[in-house]
């Protein structure tokens, strides 16, 4: 395919080395490349016939009559020049836009190609076993298992909201953590409600027998945490009503009591096993753990295993995302089935979801057979795929100096929060920007959406007042988009 790249003189560079030998470069007598017009490209378009000329993706023109007369599609390129190159090697598998950049366009196509994938891989999967519609192990996708911890005090609404969250945000199960001091009524409101609020597999993580008795009689899929002390007391149980069992071991780092329970477990007529191991925290013996998944999986090919990363994201004070993709490489290459958070803390917020995008991420490298990048979709949040070209400094500037000088807004001030993610009516509806005056209250999901209306309403009518609202604002959109709090005039 011949392509034809057109920028300005100011992008020139970066154009060519993004294009090397892909594609010509056309350079107009223009700056800035975005403020390319029709008129303008149609004194540089010659004799030579191109099937595709990408434009600039910010430039605004209208093309299309100057496509008919020159018989050459002209579409929207990359937004930015060092996109091109990544656009361009999939020029012949999409089709460009004339409304669209085609940096967002190939996101958007690659993304919706990786789910679509993902659905195929999982449906043509083959597992030991399936529950309640879930394929768990073989070479079906790791399964994300969220923990509702002390599920059995939670009042019946708190414990709807929680699991909607959770479903909403990619949880494959539901498990629900029971505390010692539980009843075993209340363990049977807990799977009651749970059984109400979602079509997913419920689990229960206790090792109480009485109270895994008590949930398995109100029909709970699975039971976390058999051991040698409880399994002789909910065996019958757990055969009658088919249930998924996960065994550990007696004590931590006990390998060996891990497959003595297992074979007591299978011995007993229980056929849904998973294994767990037990992922100890960082600084407690994490490398070892991982090099008893490691054994386990040698002497064991088929038993699927259970991977509790929330044990890591919980007791290390640094950002989850990473930490669970990395855990999820982890759990992959050990043939794990299941990965397990409860997002208990503050900052291991989001994990679940951050573990459905990371099982989904591997599962496409280990059918591509490569490392899990590129695959349409991802867990970069602060970190760049391509980091665009720096500014130069210019000879003669003048230094920034901010002024101490205050000036009360005779139209008024504003107070500005933002609203957490909320589940209303089985649906979860993420947070919002709101600024208050003493008149008004408007949400919002950007900035740009609030501080267009508070211009539009007459709401400010200083410029130093809007810029602050304007900073402010955004401060407000980025906390709403890395699921952070928020105080306005904070550090953020």
């Amino acid at each position: 395919m011949d392509i034809l790249v057109v920028t300005g003189r100011l992008a020139e560079n970066a154009v060519r080395k993004s294009v090397q030998d892909m594609a010509d470069v056309l350079v107009l007598d223009i700056e800035v490349a975005s403020f390319i017009t029709p008129t303008l490209l149609r004194w540089y378009l010659y004799d030579k016939r191109y099937d595709l000329i990408l434009i600039p993706g910010l430039a605004s023109g209208d093309f299309r009559a100057l496509e008919r007369e020159s018989g050459m599609p002209i579409l929207l390129g990359p937004k930015h020049a060092v996109d091109l190159g990544f656009v361009l090697s999939y020029s012949e598998d999409i089709t460009f836009s004339r409304e669209v950049p085609a940096c967002e366009l190939l996101t958007m196509v690659r993304r919706t190609n990786a789910f679509e994938k993902i659905a195929e891989l999982e449906e043509r999967s083959v597992s030991p076993f399936i529950m309640k519609g879930v394929k768990l192990g073989g070479n079906s996708r790791m399964k994300v298992m969220a923990e509702i911890v002390d599920a059995g005090h939670l009042s019946r609404q708190e414990l709807m909201d929680k699991i909607l969250y959770f479903v909403q945000n990619g949880a494959d199960i539901i498990d629900l953590g029971i505390s010692l001091d539980t009843e075993p009524d209340e363990v049977r409101t807990a799977v009651e409600v749970a059984r109400s609020a979602t079509l997913v597999p419920i689990s229960i993580d206790t090792l109480d027998p009485l109270l895994i008795n008590a949930a398995l009689d109100t029909g709970v899929d699975a039971v976390l945490s058999l051991n040698s002390e409880n399994i002789d007391e909910v065996k019958e149980n757990i055969v009658q009503n088919s249930a998924t069992a996960v065994i550990i071991p007696d004590c931590a780092g006990d390998l060996e009591s891990l497959f003595n329970n297992i074979e007591s477990a299978r011995n007993s007529g229980i056929n849904n096993i998973i294994a767990d191991p037990v992922l100890e925290p960082p600084g407690y013996g994490l490398v070892e753990s991982i090099n008893r998944y490691y054994e386990f999986r040698k002497r064991d090919l088929t038993t699927p295993l259970f991977f509790g990363a929330g044990n890591v994201t919980e007791l290390i004070d640094a950002d989850s995302i990473g930490i669970n993709a990395i855990l999820a490489v982890t759990a992959m290459e050990l043939d794990a089935s299941v990965l397990f958070t409860p997002e208990y803390s503050d900052k291991a917020h989001s994990s679940v979801s951050e573990l459905k995008t990371a099982s989904i991420m591997m599962a496409l490298a280990r059918e591509r057979g490569s490392a899990p990048k590129d695959m349409g979709i991802d867990l970069l949040k602060i970190k760049e795929k391509r980091r665009r070209a720096f500014s130069t400094m210019p000879e003669d500037v003048i230094e920034a100096e901010g002024s101490e000088r205050w000036h009360l807004d005779t139209a008024g001030c504003f107070k500005i929060d933002i609203t957490d993610d909320r589940v209303m009516n089985g649906k979860l509806y993420p947070g919002k920007i709101i600024a208050r005056n003493r008149n008004n209250s408007i949400a919002g999901t950007t900035a740009k959406e609030v501080l267009d209306t508070i211009i539009r309403l007459g709401l400010v009518s200083r410029l130093d007042h809007a810029a602050y609202l304007g900073r402010e604002l955004m401060r407000a959109e980025l906390a709403l988009k890395f699921k952070r709090s928020y105080s306005q005039d904070d550090e953020f």
